[in-house]
């Protein structure tokens, strides 16, 4: 454990903690792409399934359940609890170019064919686009809500900060995993262009826009 790892996690949460704050205070999921929190919680489920049959720490086990919980409290506030704010017109892109590209790698390329390691690399190919329905709802609709951009932002750095842990890690444990590097690399990038609007305009009290996709 590191404090890359440590910051990385702390960014992770607090994205979370800020999109359940944002729906709970105002009773609305307005500009929150459902789909994207669907994959997020596949994401979860699928990589947490040894949380009863593999210990590694407190540490880890804590963070594992909290993760579950807030994606599966999320999913059921934006599809029951709130669903009637839900802006399903806008929420629109197509998760099957997303499931079955992911799917079919995580086949073709993994450590082995075990059925928990096929899920885990399963995961993370799917982390690294699941923000997109997300990113593609922001750009359909011409602007994002600060807090939504807020809660965007502190995905991105937890991305950029594990990409340090990695780092870190190869200098001091000579430890390299491929695939979460490759993946990890590849989440960063969705992200550079809207680092960049958030500095510039949502920082200086701006309201986030990008543009309407092609």
């Amino acid at each position: 454990m590191n404090v890359f790892r440590i910051l990385g996690d702390l960014s992770h949460l607090l994205a979370m903690f800020l999109l359940l704050a944002k729906i709970w205070r105002s009773k609305s999921c307005a500009g929150i792409s459902g789909k994207s929190q669907i994959l997020f919680a596949l994401v979860f489920t699928t990589r947490y399934l040894d949380l009863f049959s593999n210990f590694i720490s407190i540490y880890n086990t804590v963070m594992k359940v909290i993760f579950l919980l807030c994606a599966y409290v999320t999913v059921y506030m934006i599809y029951c609890k709130f669903r009637k704010t839900f802006d399903i017109e806008n929420d629109t892109f197509r998760l099957e170019f997303l499931l079955v590209p992911v799917i079919g790698l995580s086949f073709l390329v993994n450590y082995s064919y075990a059925p928990m390691e096929v899920l885990w690399t399963f995961s993370i190919y799917l982390e690294s686009v699941a923000i997109l329905p997300q990113l593609f709802m922001i750009s359909k609709t011409g602007e994002a809500e600060t807090i939504t951009t807020h809660y965007l932002f502190f995905l991105g750095l937890y991305r950029a900060l594990y990409l340090a842990n990695w780092i870190w890690r190869y200098q001091t444990e000579n430890f390299y995993d491929q695939i979460s590097v490759v993946s990890g690399v590849v989440q960063t990038i969705f992200y550079c262009d809207f680092f960049y609007l958030y500095v510039t305009k949502v920082l200086k009290g701006k309201k986030l826009s990008l543009p309407m996709p092609v």
